[in-house]
């Protein structure tokens, strides 16, 4: 028996007496008779707690126990639900009270093969006990064959036509910030006075928390803490063709814009604006730089969001993460020979970017996501998401305004703050998270099954009726629609 399976069966036992004893007792006290004799407040948690699947876990849970001994000594940059998870198998998590949650978020869409897919989890395990780390001062054989790969995969796809070269980093952050440095080099080399430094980004987009990729994410709450910003940054409005000529100008080194913006509220860039951006970077001498690490890696059924895009609109550089490592942090900057010509040794470097664990994951991730039978199958899970999306909206028109995005990221834009719904289908059981303003995100893992779907769906109906239940419509007696009472 496989060392995992030994693990995951003591997770297991060290975990079902905890969770079996707390249902015991609740169960115990959920007959009238017996809540009767409780204070109001803890029947009305127990009456709660007994009809929901998975309830977030109350403050005398092992989670409780454990969230409130190791928080205090965590920097709080986050804000997290109750729940705790330990495990995960394909499109589902499991808590340490051993309970499932069918994940519609992938890790915010990096486990696009699933958590722990078999075959990622025997490579970890052979290459750690092979090479895990040289540095970037000696060869290995995994930087150079992930680099090779991803240029010929980009080409054979029909996306960035000129792609010649890889920078293998360690995330999205770190991808975005060298790719503007190697504008800001490109930029210098054409002038040398410096003048032409400027960068320009969109509103509404996510490029990075690090100080340069934040810089190029013009949103308050991220940048006000920790301004003043590096200096040289320009904003503009997504899709708005005609600004663009004011906005990238002679001063202007690159362009950084994603394709679909997944922060953002997954905003899906025009075909015409990345054109005329494009043919804008063209006259000033820019480089366009196209952000996928969300939207790339054949989550819009493609391997790159502007595959589709006539080839006048490909970028000059291409920067990804998230999927590249289904979990495992690497990222890569993809150039053409234009912008790598341009830069040389010492310009840029990282300590761990393109180590052979890394590299060796990643080679085997970007063959399996560029399959073109997986990508089939996502933009035919599109259409099922998008049926189900309809039938929702028609039961809650005056909830659901709008459905957008491409393949399997995909944006639901409500009226209202999406944040109970995101409570009620976790305690129902399944994981969903939001973007933008009154937004829910999907992202769910790319190899995930149309049973599966179907199954996050119903219970996102669930939550639905539990949120918004004075505003489902229903057939009425006489065939009409009419409002569903509370």
């Amino acid at each position: 028996m496989s060392v995992r399976c030994l693990s995951q069966r003591a997770s297991a036992t060290l975990r079902t007496p905890a969770r079996l004893s707390t249902r015991s007792f609740r169960r115990s006290y959920a007959s009238p008779a017996a809540a009767s004799n409780l204070p109001q407040g803890l029947q009305d948690a127990i009456e709660r707690e007994a009809s929901l699947p998975t309830p977030d876990p109350p403050a005398d849970s092992q989670t409780a126990r454990l969230v409130n001994s190791q928080t205090p000594f965590m920097v709080p940059t986050y804000v997290r639900p109750p729940p705790m998870f330990q495990q995960g198998e394909g499109c589902y998590l499991y808590d340490v009270e051993n309970r499932q949650y069918l994940d519609f978020t992938s890790g915010i869409a990096v486990n696009s093969l699933g958590h722990c897919d078999p075959e990622f989890s025997k490579i970890i395990a052979q290459q750690a006990q092979t090479l895990v780390h040289t540095s970037n001062l000696y060869h290995n054989p995994w930087t150079g064959s992930l680099s090779k790969l991803l240029i010929e995969k980009t080409r054979e796809s029909g996306a960035m036509k000129d792609a010649a070269r890889a920078f293998i980093c360690n995330s999205g952050s770190e991808a975005n910030e060298a790719a503007i440095k190697f504008a800001r080099k490109v930029g210098r080399m054409a002038d040398e006075s410096g003048a032409k430094h400027e960068i320009v980004s969109f509103h509404n987009s996510f490029h990075g928390r690090t100080m340069g990729s934040l810089s190029a994410t013009p949103n308050p709450k991220y940048q006000k803490p920790f301004g003043p910003m590096v200096p040289g940054f320009r904003y503009g409005t997504y899709n708005d063709v005609a600004a663009i000529k004011d906005l990238v100008t002679e001063q202007t080194c690159g362009v950084i814009i994603e394709p679909i913006q997944g922060e953002g509220g997954v905003n899906v860039a025009t075909d015409e604006f990345l054109v005329a951006l494009r043919r804008r970077c063209n006259e000033v001498g820019a480089v366009l730089i196209y952000d996928e690490i969300q939207c790339g890696l054949s989550r819009t059924g493609t391997l790159w969001a502007h595959g589709s895009l006539p080839k006048e609109a490909h970028p000059d550089i291409l920067t990804t993460a998230k999927a590249l490592g289904n979990g495992f942090p690497i990222g890569a900057t993809i150039v053409t020979d234009a912008v790598s010509s341009k830069i040389v040794t010492g310009d840029h470097g990282t300590t761990f970017g393109g180590n052979p664990l890394g590299s060796r994951l990643a080679h085997y991730i970007t063959n399996r996501l560029a399959d073109p039978e997986l990508q089939k199958g996502v933009l035919e899970k599109e259409q099922t998401f998008r049926k189900h999306f309809e039938e929702l909206r028609q039961k809650f028109p005056d909830v659901i305004k709008e459905v957008r995005g491409k393949g399997l990221i995909l944006g639901v834009q409500l009226n209202a703050d999406p944040t109970p719904i995101i409570t009620a289908a976790r305690e129902r059981g399944l994981l969903i998270i939001t973007c933008g303003t009154n937004t829910l995100r999907f992202v769910p893992p790319l190899i995930i099954s149309e049973e599966e779907i179907a199954k996050g769906m119903a219970i996102l109906e669930e939550a639905f009726r539990a949120v918004f239940k004075s505003q489902e419509k229903v057939e009425g007696t006489d065939g009409q629609q009419e409002m569903r009472a509370s």
